[in-house]
């Protein structure tokens, strides 16, 4: 699994903090890119890992679709508040803080209200022990994505540990 998470990290740690720096197209046209890859390789993983017949793929792929297609929104979302961090980190005001964390909550809130409403939707297409593998693939995907990335996100600084 180690090749698993050094794919995943470095496509999106790359996606998010090289492409800042680029010109507006090319860098979004190079997210784009790169947010199609890490889709296209984590349904890659969840195949491979979930071990579907084909009736249950038959039905388990199209609702897994919308599911990641949900998600992306509230991914970008949450990648835009990242990005804002990274531009602001070292002058943010108190006002830019609590505004930046209230939409990194509010995006938690959205990411899990998605996974919980379609939870029923998946349970119609797999049996129970797949359902939970499925979140539990899920939730693995994304603890390593989210350990990977918090490596690379800067810790706002003390206003008394800053230089005069």
């Amino acid at each position: 699994m180690s090749l698993i998470r050094m794919l995943f990290a470095s496509i999106l740690v790359f996606a998010i903090f090289a492409a800042p720096g680029r010109a507006g197209e090319a860098a979004k046209a190079n997210r784009e890119i790169l947010s199609d890859t890490i889709r296209a390789n984590k349904k890659a993983l969840v195949a491979v890992n979930l071990r579907l017949t084909d009736e249950e793929a038959a039905r388990f792929w199209p609702v897994y679709d919308r599911y990641q297609s949900e998600l992306t929104g509230v991914n970008d979302r949450l990648v835009k508040v990242i990005e804002d961090y990274a531009a602001n980190f070292r002058d943010l005001s108190d006002e830019k803080a609590m505004k930046l964390v209230g939409e990194y909550l509010s995006a938690e809130e959205d990411r899990a209200k998605v996974r919980r409403s379609y939870l029923s939707e998946i349970a119609k297409t797999l049996p129970g022990r797949k359902v939970a593998r499925f979140y539990q693939i899920e939730n693995k995907m994304d603890a390593i994505l989210r350990y990977d990335l918090a490596k690379g996100i800067p810790v706002i600084e003390e206003l008394s540990a800053r230089a005069p």
